[in-house]
């Protein structure tokens, strides 16, 4: 091995130390696929979805070039792990692959022109006091128009950094708001755990329980109430497996209300104001060139 001296670029993420840290941004990677789908003279966007709400897979006509469709959305995938504020906009976009119509396409390319401009936004990596683990869990219960399942979407912080996130449809229906808010719980959970082992690896433990910020009131009860309910059974493994964390004492499940919830830019379309609002949270933003470091 080699020492190739301090970071610059790892699989096409550049990295720009600052002096609070490190800026983490794709903005080559994002203007290769701006011209390859033909949009380097469009107008930009505010927001990545359109507030008309989600596209059913059966409306609208085929969409003629597949490949293409398939190619760029495989391409934005990768281009959410710097810009997590389009992850639910990508994963939307994702779920017609098989089939994609016009008016998937139309979505895709909106998601194209919100990053014509923040093409030069990235994200923040910064020194931190604190070690604790927090995290942010929300569902749109019933979201999809097809399948009825619902969206589940995660943020994890490690002190004021965002490490993992998460925009994800459920694989199965859930019957009421809180057994869809649980099932999310119980994924950021695991996710959780993962990170607590992995940093337990790295010699860096964290003491504190992981607080874990959900919205939906019934599904903070059921993490910590003992009592098992005729309408809960189904959910039966996710309530024991996040109540055992919350007894061991590694996780606290706690109530935010839905206007400071950052987990809803993960699973639904939000209004410009707020949409900016919670993109901000997630510690995405422009470089400051005063406090860029040269090597």
């Amino acid at each position: 091995m080699k020492d190739l001296g301090p970071l610059h670029s790892f699989l096409g993420i550049s990295v720009v130390r600052t002096s609070h840290g490190l800026f983490l941004t794709q903005q080559a990677y994002a203007n290769v696929i701006i011209t390859r789908s033909g949009l380097t003279k469009c107008n930009p966007v505010s927001t990545p979805v359109d507030t008309i709400g989600k596209i059913s897979s059966k409306k609208g006509r085929p969409y003629a070039n597949i490949t293409q469709y398939r190619s760029l959305a495989g391409e934005l995938q990768y281009l959410t792990f710097t810009l997590p504020d389009i992850s639910y906009a990508v994963q939307q976009v994702c779920l017609h692959m098989h089939d994609p119509k016009e008016v998937h396409m139309d979505a895709l390319k909106r998601i194209i022109r919100y990053i014509k401009g923040t093409s030069e936004v990235g994200i923040y990596i910064t020194k931190s006091t604190s070690t604790d683990l927090l995290a942010y869990t929300d569902a749109d219960w019933g979201g999809c128009p097809d399948t009825r399942r619902s969206t589940s979407g995660y943020c994890v912080y490690y002190g004021d950094n965002l490490i993992s996130w998460s925009s994800k449809r459920q694989s199965t229906l859930s019957r009421s708001s809180t057994e869809a808010e649980y099932r999310g719980v119980a994924n950021v959970v695991v996710e959780s755990c993962w990170l607590r082992n992995l940093l337990l690896e790295l010699h860096c433990p964290t003491s504190k329980a992981t607080l874990v910020y959900c919205d939906n009131i019934s599904a903070i009860y059921l993490s910590g109430n003992p009592v098992q309910h005729q309408r809960t059974k189904h959910v039966e493994i996710d309530i024991h497996f996040v109540r055992e964390k919350v007894a061991k004492g590694q996780v606290r499940v706690l109530h935010v209300p839905t206007r400071y919830q950052i987990a809803d830019i993960f699973t639904k379309v939000l209004p410009r104001l707020l949409f900016t609002d919670f993109r901000s949270s997630l510690r995405i933003g422009k470089l400051d060139a005063s406090t860029a470091r040269e090597y």
